[in-house]
């Protein structure tokens, strides 16, 4: 079975922000990459083509950080000035997670941790489902929301296998449950190794609303599946 097989426990929050959880390091060993089997690639060989991976170029970098990045086929520069910051919205749990630009349009469900402290997973056999970590921040709400999902499953590609393929600029929505839609502007996209993955960087406080998208990526092994994890970094740019 294929999951997003987070190496690191999200982060503790409180009052919509993210703290960064104490064990982190030593959890890590435990959860490791051992649930990114791969499931269908092991099965499919060398006749199936592997989830594209973000370029050195979807990676944050210094000027990225306040900086409103265009959409459509100015995505991936930066716009004359930084847009004006836009107000968070109130806490509402999300229902439905649309990334346009890779063909995502998926519920959500809630997610909670494992015994060993990992986030959990959706169920494999639902490719097209995402989750959102329920005990944290809300999309849209200040702090750091965080949505995962399986790259595939035994039958093939899942709900974030193009995951990796996003670039700085895209669109994400999510549609909560009070009616409105968060939108967000992805900032950077990055993959990480398991035994490097930043959990700080990841998981941490924010002061505005921010989003992060995850899923498993990096190298793949037969032996162990995929080594890693893509990472999405976006902020909220809009609401309706």
């Amino acid at each position: 079975m294929a999951t997003t097989g987070l190496v690191r426990r999200p982060a503790r929050m409180e009052r919509g922000y993210a703290v960064p959880s104490v064990g982190n390091a030593a959890i890590a060993a435990v959860t490791a990459v051992a649930l990114c089997t791969g499931a269908w690639l092991l099965r499919s060989g060398a006749e199936t083509h592997p989830p594209p991976q973000p370029s050195a170029a979807q990676a944050r970098t210094p000027d990225d950080s306040d900086t409103a990045l265009g959409a459509g086929p100015a995505a991936g520069r930066r716009a004359a000035r930084p847009a004006a910051p836009v107000a968070a919205l109130p806490p509402s749990p999300p229902d439905r997670i649309r990334i346009p630009s890779i063909r995502v349009n998926a519920p959500l469900t809630g997610l909670g941790l494992t015994p060993a402290g990992s986030l959990d997973v959706p169920p494999a056999e639902r490719k097209n489902l995402a989750g959102w970590y329920e005990a944290g921040t809300t999309p849209g709400e200040t702090g750091t929301a965080i949505v995962a999902g399986h790259v595939d499953n035994a039958e093939g590609p899942a709900v974030f296998y193009d995951l990796g393929a996003l670039k700085k600029g895209a669109a994400v929505e999510v549609d909560r449950r009070d009616g409105t839609v968060a939108l967000f502007t992805v900032d950077a996209v990055e993959v990480y190794e398991a035994r490097n993955f930043p959990d700080r960087k990841v998981y941490g406080a924010a002061a505005r609303p921010e989003l992060r998208v995850i899923t498993c990526g990096g190298g793949y092994s037969r032996s162990t599946g995929y080594q890693g994890n893509v990472v999405v970094y976006a902020h909220l740019t809009g609401s309706r």
